[in-house]
């Protein structure tokens, strides 16, 4: 077999912002290849980088919220999840904040998940997950004026059918829970 190199970087030769609120942002970059094509209309999406929690409870059981998504007019099971968005709170921190606000859960022992990008073509923000395992009911929900948000305690095996058979519909969810499936069966 014969051994293929990498492709090279590409080299940014001009951006400027087409567009800049708090939740959409886009970039417009004139680029060359590696091999000295120019692509004068690259079009880039900003977001600040997004956090889920996989929250096992102390008597094992995941988690999860529904809520309408207005992109697909739908609702879904979604790990709780957010905006990594505060200044000087880490990664981890902000992941505490967005369980316990959509939730009411918290506490427990924490570990890096994963990290994903929902498509690195066109998006520049990574996505980290995090397992919580031993989290409990520490309160009740602290949602935002525009959260409609409730929650769901399901078992291993319920999580399972839900993201099988569709009821999860957000990837960056369904992957982490399938890779904490996985691992979980072995």
């Amino acid at each position: 077999m014969t051994k293929l190199h990498d492709p090279g970087e590409w080299k940014t030769l001009n951006s400027q912002y087409l567009y800049r609120k708090p939740w959409c942002t886009m970039r417009q970059d004139s680029v060359m290849l590696p091999n000295g094509r120019v692509i004068e209309d690259y079009y880039v999406w900003e977001y600040p980088p997004w956090n889920n929690v996989i929250a096992v409870t102390t008597d094992d059981q995941i988690v999860l919220i529904r809520q309408y998504r207005h992109g697909i007019g739908q609702v879904y099971y979604e790990l709780p999840a957010g905006v990594h968005d505060k200044p000087g709170d880490s990664l981890l921190d902000s992941a505490k904040r967005e369980l316990l606000e959509e939730t009411g859960f918290g506490g427990g022992t924490w570990t890096p998940w994963m990290e994903l990008s929902a498509n690195p073509a066109l998006q520049n923000n990574i996505t980290y997950s995090f397992l919580a395992e031993g989290v409990e009911a520490l309160g009740t929900q602290q949602l935002d004026l525009t959260e409609e948000i409730s929650v769901h305690l399901v078992s291993h095996e319920e999580l399972l059918r839900i993201v099988l058979e569709g009821e999860m519909m957000q990837s960056l969810h369904a992957a982490p829970l399938l890779k904490y499936l996985a691992l979980r069966a072995r």
